[in-house]
């Protein structure tokens, strides 16, 4: 049974859990200890009491530090990768690819560990000198989701580090074993004892008892609409800094001039790859009238060339769902949206393999409207919906009709609708003839509305995040 790592040391619980690979439900990847209210409390105060050691450190040996993260992650891409996939369901080369992402991101943050700067500007009082620094918040709650296991984390816990923060850091309950290996990187890379702690535990236990801790400055959070709430009503009495990523209901217009083949392409990366579970997925395709038959002929025979089979075989273009739970709220969606006057047009059905897992067909439902359950709540899964509308106003107005605004797409050869686009989609990040899903290490990451709260994730924006300004006055 894989140990927690608590100030320093592999602790071992009496209770653990096994991690279970979604292609192959008879492989049991390991045990991994569970953590409870007792563990959790002893992590915070191991973090607390490493916080001001670390809040002081050279940046220097911070930047050693998340290097060599950075490059043991990326010396074992194939490795972690592998992992991921079995874990988690992704196909072998996106498992890869995402590890070779998380070691960008430590690398990018060893970089501005050496980066952060400040200000000196004159006092308009004659002899006085004014300066603007930047220090750590202290002690950080991590809780990531299951979907992007080593990207997320690596997002979330190398700028709290790279900043001075301790971390706190608890992973989704069903990818314990990429946590645990990002864990055995930082500690054999030299992190101090305290400053990262991983426990592996269930959200309502776990999770709770580091939304209720005082001694949390400040949570970053990646997950559900409605488990964002319950972290933003239990920080407001503690007065704590947070940061939630909820998901979005990402629209993919496609307009008339588009070059059909892109958006095609757009529209199935977007939509399926990752078996349709990024929170940027395009789960809403938005088709003027034009092109509206031929986009959805071409896009459905486009779904029935992708195989969907185990993650770590050749040939699988989409692999499974990540579990039961998942699989479930993904059907109940699919008759939900029939049950209202949706069409399935290709796939959403249940698929045998060879080994036991959680296989669905993606799904694409035509016909319909944007007041459908479908096309307003999340469904996280390989499911999109077909909105036909008449012309680029009305695709711009429901692209917007949505409580979401994390990502917005647009498929289009108009200069003239591609900037109006950019400018007034509500969102927080847009694509023109790209797929909505797909970003890059080193920018600001961030939604609108109910998708995001608080500043944006990745690049140097991060600091907004993970530092608290100080300003002092100088008189010699």
């Amino acid at each position: 049974m894989k140990p927690l790592l608590i100030g320093g040391e592999w602790v071992r619980t009496s209770h653990g859990v096994d991690d279970i690979n979604p292609s192959d439900t008879t492989d049991i990847i390991d045990s991994f200890a569970q953590a409870g209210v007792a563990e959790t409390q002893t992590a915070i105060a191991a973090a607390a009491d490493a916080a001001p050691g670390w809040g002081l450190s050279n940046p220097q040996d911070r930047h050693d530090i998340l290097r060599r993260v950075g490059d043991e992650i990326m010396a074992r891409a194939d490795e972690l990768g592998h992992l991921l996939s079995r874990e988690e369901g992704k196909i072998l080369s996106e498992g890869v690819a995402e590890a070779v992402r998380a070691a960008r991101i430590f690398h990018f943050f060893a970089g501005e560990a050496l980066r952060l700067s400040g200000e000196l500007l004159p006092s308009t009082r004659p002899g006085v000198t004014v300066e603007l620094t930047r220090e750590p918040v202290g002690v950080v709650g991590v809780i990531a989701p299951w979907n992007f296991p080593l990207a997320i984390p690596a997002w979330k816990i190398a700028p709290a580090l790279c900043y001075g923060n301790t971390v706190v850091f608890k992973p989704a309950e069903l990818v314990p074993g990429c946590a645990h290996a990002l864990a055995e990187i930082l500690h054999r890379s030299g992190v101090p004892a305290g400053v990262f702690n991983l426990l592996i535990g269930k959200g309502s236990v776990v999770g709770q008892a580091i939304i209720d801790d005082p001694r949390i400055d400040a949570i970053t959070f990646t997950g559900s609409q409605a488990t964002g709430e319950r972290v933003a009503r239990a920080s407001l009495p503690h007065m704590r800094r947070i940061q939630m990523e909820m998901g979005g209901k990402n629209p993919l217009v496609v307009l008339d001039d588009c070059d059909l083949d892109r958006a095609i392409a757009c529209a199935l990366d977007g939509a399926f790859f990752s078996t349709g579970q990024r929170c940027t997925a395009s789960s809403r395709l938005i088709v003027t009238e034009g092109i509206h038959d031929r986009f959805i002929s071409g896009l459905a025979d486009a779904m029935a060339r992708l195989k969907v089979g185990h993650a770590l075989h050749d040939g699988t273009d989409i692999g499974p769902v990540v579990d039961a739970t998942q699989l479930e709220q993904d059907l109940r969606y699919i008759e939900i949206a029939r049950r209202e006057g949706g069409h399935l047009r290709h796939g959403g059905e249940v698929l045998r393999s060879d080994t036991p897992g959680f296989f669905l067909s993606p799904a694409l439902i035509t016909g319909t409207t944007a007041d459908m359950t479908i096309n307003r709540e999340e469904v996280f899964g390989p499911v999109a919906s077909v909105i036909r509308v008449r012309d680029y106003d009305q695709a711009l107005a429901v692209a917007n009709d949505t409580p979401f605004g994390l990502v917005a797409g647009i498929c289009t050869s108009s200069l003239k609708h591609a900037s109006h686009f950019k400018r007034m989609a509500q969102a927080g990040m847009v694509m023109v003839n790209l797929p909505t899903a797909g970003v890059d290490p080193h920018v600001p990451f961030g939604g609108r509305k109910a998708s995001s709260h608080g500043p944006r994730e990745q690049g140097s924006w991060a600091r907004e995040f993970f530092t608290q300004g100080k300003t002092a006055y100088i008189h010699p």
